[in-house]
């Protein structure tokens, strides 16, 4: 892979740290788990009912990471699981916890900007955290269109919209606007954990599903349940502010037919 954007070159580097310093620890504890749950605070896919039925039908998690998402899937009854990620230390993780378990997934190392495969092949495509936020959605979205035959859907989760503008450029989020909202659209993290990320607004974000010919099923805004607690890992959300505001969205659109 050549000519590589720079956030995909910044992002590759961050997520090969991480890696090494907490995803591969903990991903055999979440490929274990038997059932599909979302976000910092793990609410199950049972209370929020935003997948589409997956029996028998073919998937692709676009930033797959360790691939955990797309084990649960295959666990749930899916066809073909395919995974994409641009870290091949995370890929290296995931290839070993699915000779393990024996699930059969595909693992591809490419940006899932521009996926090496060919077009109308999936029922479903989804991004828990990867695409979602660390790929240009200008780009993504239309390739995962492209990737989904008429009717299939895409479900991804990433943070909000009011947690990204209360985010301070260092520390936790306040209740504080900290940003303009235009800004969202490529923000870039230069202290002690550097990363490109684009969180575009949601007028905008409906246009560019729209423009790739998605229309919109649902968008649920999830908070953190009573009695939850401060992530171990990803802390720049505490539990306090998320049962207030809601911290993460996760959407679902449908590929329309022409």
């Amino acid at each position: 892979m050549e000519n590589l954007p720079a956030h995909v070159l910044v992002n590759r580097a961050a997520w090969t740290e991480h890696n090494a310093a907490y995803a591969d620890r903990s991903a055999r504890s979440t490929w274990e788990q038997e059932t599909v749950s979302w976000g910092l605070w793990h609410i199950p896919e049972a209370e929020v009912q935003v997948l589409p039925d997956v029996r028998g039908r073919d998937v692709i998690e676009l930033g797959c990471g360790t691939a955990y998402v797309s084990a649960w899937l295959k666990r749930l009854g899916a066809r073909r699981v395919v995974g994409v990620d641009i870290t091949p230390a995370q890929l290296e993780t995931a290839r070993r916890l699915d000779q393990e378990f024996g699930m059969g997934l595909e693992l591809i190392e490419a940006n899932a900007e521009q996926v090496p495969l060919g077009s109308s092949q999936f029922d479903l495509a989804v991004s828990e955290y990867g695409a979602s936020i660390w790929c240009d959605p200008t780009l993504w979205i239309p390739e995962a269109s492209r990737l989904l035959r008429n009717g299939g859907e895409l479900v991804f989760l990433r943070n909000s919209t009011l947690s990204m503008l209360c985010m301070p450029e260092s520390g936790p989020v306040t209740t504080s606007l900290q940003r303009p909202l235009p800004d969202l659209r490529r923000m870039v993290w230069e202290d002690d954990d550097p990363g490109i990320e684009f969180h575009p607004s949601t007028g905008e974000l409906i246009r560019i599903l729209r423009r790739a010919s998605f229309d919109m099923v649902d968008m649920i805004e999830l908070y953190a349940p009573e009695g939850a607690r401060d992530h171990p890992e990803y802390d720049y959300v505490p539990a306090e502010w998320a049962r207030k505001w809601p911290a993460e969205e996760i959407w679902r659109a449908r590929k329309a037919s022409p």
